[in-house]
């Protein structure tokens, strides 16, 4: 598919913006947990700090963040505030259970571990360490509602 010419090539249309307690470790974990790599050059302040950042996975933008107080603003993370966020992130990767993996040794808490879902999908629960939870999923084959349980 041709990317319209209002959209950078490597965007998505729907780009969460996500606030992080600190955008150089966010940055790593997201790399060690999750594949994620930082988009083009992070943008800095006068002192060098990471101020905004784009992460990419597969060669998409996924996300972009910035610390708490940047650019003056007062938004802050979900787990300073200490509320769960009543959404989460689903991304389809290759193998959820390597994602998961990663996760728990990059100091992620996985909520629920890998499983196969009635609707075809192999998926897992991950907080990350600023409080987003992120659902990965492994598509192993297509829905079946015979198998959907009743509502």
């Amino acid at each position: 598919m041709k990317t319209p010419a209002w959209l950078p090539p490597t965007a998505n249309p729907l780009t969460p913006y996500l606030t992080v307690a600190d955008a150089q470790k966010a940055l790593e974990f997201y790399r060690r947990a999750f594949g994620f790599t930082p988009g083009d050059t992070p943008m800095r302040d006068d002192k060098g700090r990471i101020v905004h950042a784009e992460l990419t996975y597969e060669g998409r933008s996924i996300a972009m963040c910035a610390p708490e107080g940047a650019w003056g603003g007062t938004d802050r993370t979900p787990k300073h505030t200490g509320v769960r966020l009543p959404l989460n992130f689903y991304v389809y990767c290759a193998d959820v259970d390597r994602v998961a993996a990663n996760a728990k040794a990059a100091g992620a808490t996985i909520e629920r571990p890998p499983e196969d879902m009635f609707w075809g999908d192999r998926t897992t629960m991950i907080a990350d360490p600023d409080g987003y939870l992120w659902m990965f999923a492994t598509h192993k084959h297509d829905f079946d509602p015979a198998k959907a349980p009743n509502a």
